[in-house]
C-alpha cells in the first residue's frame, strides 16, 4: 500500500510541526500548509524536518480562501495522490473584552479558525468519500468548551468546530471516513510562552497535573485518530488539557 498522505494547515507553527512530524514517523507522506509569509519561520521548519528527507513538504496555503484551498488540493493531488488525512491545525487569535472588540477582531478570527475548516475540508472530503477512507482531525481548544475572557471570538470559532465535526461525522461515516476534534489545553507553544511569566503560572496552578502541556503530546493524540484502525471513533471531542477542563 502506498504512504497515506496527510496535510496539516497551520504546519509550520509550534503545534503544527510536532503533528507533521508525529504522522511522518507513522509512515504518511505529510503537507505541512501554511503561509508563505514567514520567511524566517518556514526555514527553521524546513531544518527541523531535514531528518525526514522529503516526507515531510510545505505547500503555500490561505486557509481563509476558498479558491487558495481548492488550489492546494489540486497540487498535492497532482503531486501525491488524493488526500487521506486532514488535520485542520490553523489558528489566530485577536484577543479583546467583547466590549473593546472591532469587527474585523471578530471576522478574521472566524475566517481562519471556523470557515478555513469548511474552506480546507470541503475540497478533500468528496474524495475521502469515493476511496472509502479517510481521517479529518480538527484542533479545536479548551476555550472552546469554558469560554474565556477576552477571547468570545475564539471561543465561538473553537465550539463551532465541535458542531461542524458532529454534523460531518455523521454524514460521511459509512463511508469510512471519520471527523474527529482534540481541544488542547494550555501547552508550551510560542503563544503561551509569550504571556507574562506571573500569568502562566497562574494558569498552571489551575491545572490538575500541575504543568503545561507539551506539542507531542498533542500530536500523539492527532496520530492515534489519524491511524488506519481507528475507524470506529468518530464525532468525538478528545480534550488533551491535564485535567484542566475539570476545574470548572
Amino acid at each position: 500500500m502506498d504512504k497515506r498522505v496527510a496535510v496539516v494547515s497551520g504546519g509550520i507553527g509550534g503545534l503544527g510541526t510536532e503533528i507533521c512530524r508525529a504522522l511522518a514517523r507513522s509512515g504518511r507522506q505529510v503537507i505541512a500548509a501554511d503561509l508563505a509569509s514567514r520567511p524566517e519561520r518556514l526555514e527553521a521548519f524546513q531544518a527541523e524536518v531535514a531528518e525526514f528527507n522529503g516526507q515531510i513538504v510545505f505547500e503555500a496555503v490561505d486557509v481563509s480562501s476558498a479558491d487558495s484551498c481548492v488550489e492546494l488540493h489540486q497540487r498535492v493531488s497532482e503531486r501525491f495522490g488524493g488526500v487521506d488525512v486532514l488535520v485542520n491545525a490553523a489558528g489566530i487569535t485577536r484577543d479583546a473584552s467583547f466590549r473593546k472588540m472591532e469587527q474585523k477582531h471578530w471576522t478574521d478570527v472566524m475566517r481562519v479558525n471556523l470557515d478555513g475548516v469548511y474552506n480546507l475540508t470541503r475540497p478533500m472530503v468528496d474524495g475521502m468519500c469515493e476511496r472509502g477512507f479517510g481521517r479529518i482531525v480538527n484542533i479545536s481548544s479548551v476555550n472552546g468548551q469554558t469560554g474565556q475572557f477576552g477571547q468570545t471570538n475564539y471561543s465561538a470559532a473553537k465550539a463551532g468546530m465541535h458542531g461542524f465535526t458532529m454534523a460531518l461525522a455523521r454524514e460521511v461515516a459509512r463511508k469510512g471516513v471519520t471527523v474527529n476534534s482534540i481541544s488542547p489545553g494550555y501547552c508550551r507553544t510560542q503563544l503561551v510562552m509569550a504571556v507574562p511569566e506571573k500569568v502562566r503560572e497562574q494558569i498552571v496552578a489551575q491545572i490538575p497535573v500541575g504543568r503545561l502541556g507539551e506539542p507531542s503530546e498533542i500530536a500523539r493524540t492527532v496520530d492515534f485518530l489519524s491511524a488506519d484502525d481507528a475507524g470506529f471513533i468518530t464525532g468525538a471531542n478528545i480534550p488533551v488539557n491535564g485535567g484542566y477542563f475539570m476545574s470548572f
